[in-house]
């Protein structure tokens, strides 16, 4: 068995802990769980860090235990929100249920013999407790006082919560406590900002079985601003190659920062420590070249979407950002130019009025109703100091004047600066 508390703490995966935990973990191979609720048909990048937590757990001949919430994912945890979570019904949690362990697959072995991880869904159980018998045996162990001292519910008290939340950390304590009686579950994991939640667990244990059960939690993830990791500014980031397509998804690590990316690479990949240190190494020596976000991108994508489809969004990339030509786009097709410039703005515009143009600065500008720059003053600067260019050709007269040559006869891939890119289509 490896040393699964060592190995968490090189890569920066540790937050808090019970007393304990780390001794548990040595003693005996020990069954843990992570809970997910089911409130999408995908996960999504925020909750890579928990999975590979489960993952390192598995790897270190340790249980893993996944808790599908489908009852509590009814109800909604206030950790982390601001307001109440919209409720779903049975019919569609069952549903997401059955997405996201085909995506969990894809990280964790549900079938060998050792330490197989298994899925539960929590309403399983709860669907046979009743409201009286619930408030015997769960309320009664565990005090209002000491419910609203969690983090979670304090934050909430301001603004406003419901019965319903402020209860969540009685239901999922009495998973842990379910768990620890039914499946010799020892041990819950989480996110730093599910403290509160696991700790109520481990007090219903003690109070109600006369048990001792652990805790241990991951730091909640950060990009370099301070700003919540795997989202965007259309939100998530998915799992899901129909909700976030695999290129735009190779996308999202590829534009990490320097400072993200040495964080990262401990935390979402399993190359080991001698690989990460001359990836580290390597990268400072050119970070022109990325090394650290190429080697992040490649191998997430690779687990996620296949190495087919990671293999064509590294292409793609190197269509768009490397030093590929108009020759280099006039080789894919239509259907595959599309899906590569997925979430590029598009501006359709009128053939003929694109041959009646009288200059490329008001292409940019005035005829493409004004989204790539909003003045032909602004498009011609962009374009003297060199920021402009079509097809990856560099326009270099603000005067010049089209046509240009339409990729699939449709298409003009306009570059502004070095990162934003529009498309417009002729039709």
């Amino acid at each position: 068995m490896k040393d699964f508390i060592a190995n968490l703490r090189w890569r920066g995966m540790i937050h808090d802990s019970i007393r304990g935990t780390e001794a548990q973990l040595k003693k005996e191979q020990t069954a843990g769980y992570i809970g997910f609720d089911p409130t999408a048909p995908s996960l999504h990048i925020g909750n890579l860090a928990a999975i590979m937590l489960l993952k390192h757990f598995q790897l270190a001949g340790h249980k893993p235990i996944v808790l599908i919430g489908g009852a509590t994912g009814m109800i909604g945890d206030p950790s982390g929100k601001a307001e109440e979570r919209k409720l779903l019904d049975e019919e569609t949690l069952r549903h997401n249920q059955a997405h996201i362990k085909k995506q969990l697959s894809k990280f964790l072995d549900f079938t060998c013999r050792e330490n197989a991880v298994e899925m539960l869904n929590n309403y399983d159980w709860f669907k046979k407790v009743n409201f009286l018998s619930f408030l015997r045996e769960v309320g009664k162990y565990i005090s209002v006082n000491y419910m609203m001292a969690k983090d979670a519910v304090k934050k909430r008290l301001e603004t406003g919560i419901s019965y319903t939340e402020f209860a969540y950390q009685l239901l999922q304590g009495y998973d842990f406590y379910y768990l620890y009686t039914t499946k010799n579950v020892k041990l819950q994991m989480g996110g730093a900002d599910q403290w509160g939640n696991v700790t109520t667990g481990v007090e219903l244990i003690r109070k109600k079985a006369g048990g001792e059960a652990f805790a241990l939690t991951t730091p909640l993830i950060t990009k370099a601003d301070g700003s919540k990791f795997g989202k965007t500014e259309k939100g998530n980031v998915w799992l899901a190659p129909e909700m976030t397509s695999p290129y735009a998804f190779y996308q999202f690590w590829l534009n990490c920062s320097d400072e993200e990316a040495t964080k990262l690479i401990k935390i979402f990949t399993l190359l080991e420590r001698e690989d990460i240190k001359a990836l580290i190494q390597a990268h400072n020596a050119m970070p022109h070249q990325r090394i650290l976000q190429k080697a992040i991108a490649k191998e997430v994508t690779t687990r996620i979407h296949g190495e087919k489809d990671c293999t064509w969004a590294v292409k793609a990339s190197e269509l768009l950002f490397g030093n590929a030509t108009q020759e280099d786009l006039a080789t894919i097709d239509d259907k595959t130019l599309l899906t590569t410039l997925e979430g590029v703005p598009q501006i359709k515009i009128n053939k003929e009025q694109l041959q009646s143009l009288l200059d490329v600065s008001e292409l940019v500008s005035n005829a493409t109703q004004a989204i790539i720059f909003k003045s032909k003053g602004e498009a011609r600067r962009m374009i003297q100091g060199g920021g402009l260019s079509i097809n990856k050709t560099k326009i270099t007269d603000p005067y010049q004047k089209p046509p240009f040559t339409l990729l699939q006869d449709r298409y003009l891939l306009v570059q502004k600066g070095k990162k934003h890119y529009y498309l417009i289509i002729a039709v």
